[in-house]
């Protein structure tokens, strides 16, 4: 199962995921293309939120999406759905002007990438932690990428699932509360895997 955690900055994501990892040690790991891009490559993102800077982190998630079969199992931090509420909300803040252009090249990869997905795991903003509702940077662009994200892993405002849809799972709570919401929902998914076999 291919399974990628969404949400907006410093929703919590990789505090998830660790804790999903030391549950699940057979899952691979793919950390956070801004992290792995800057870490691993040396490349140097800009200061100031760019378009050109989440589109390369898009195209990178992409790469990583190809890496593993659909038998694989390896949980993704960020999917390419998070590269499009950026840079729409990039263009909705009047933050860089050539979030229109990339937003437009951006649908069909980000469609590309969908289809690779078994599962995303959505962090709302509306389904955190109190206590660290509005601890974050950026609150603007946070609470703007937030509403795209729910507009497209709701809605379908962008129609990108009109092909294939992953399940999408919308998790609230505690780290722990949400770790236990997707540990039921892979039980069903395994326990139906296992009757049909």
């Amino acid at each position: 199962m291919r399974v990628a955690v969404s949400g907006t900055h410093c929703s919590g994501k990789s505090t998830l995921i660790d804790h999903f990892l030391i549950a699940h040690p057979d899952f691979a790991h793919e950390p956070e293309p801004y992290t792995v891009l800057q870490e691993d490559y040396g490349e140097v993102f800009a200061a100031d939120p760019s378009a050109d800077d989440f589109y390369r982190q898009l195209e990178f998630n992409m790469d990583r999406l190809r890496r593993y079969p659909p038998s694989e199992r390896v949980i993704y931090e960020r999917c390419p759905i998070d590269f499009m509420a950026y840079l729409l909300a990039l263009d909705d803040l009047g933050i860089d002007h050539q979030a229109t252009r990339l937003v437009e090249q951006s649908l069909d990869r980000v469609k590309d990438g969908i289809e690779l997905l078994d599962l995303i795991v959505f962090l709302p903003l509306d389904g955190m932690d109190s206590n660290v509702m509005f601890a974050a940077e950026d609150q603007a662009l946070r609470i703007a990428v937030d509403e795209w994200l729910v507009d497209i892993l709701r809605g379908d405002d962008l129609n990108l699932f009109s092909f294939c849809r992953p399940m999408i799972l919308e998790v609230r709570g505690s780290t722990a509360e949400r770790l236990r919401q997707i540990e039921s929902l892979l039980e069903s998914q395994l326990g139906e895997g296992r009757d049909r076999g």
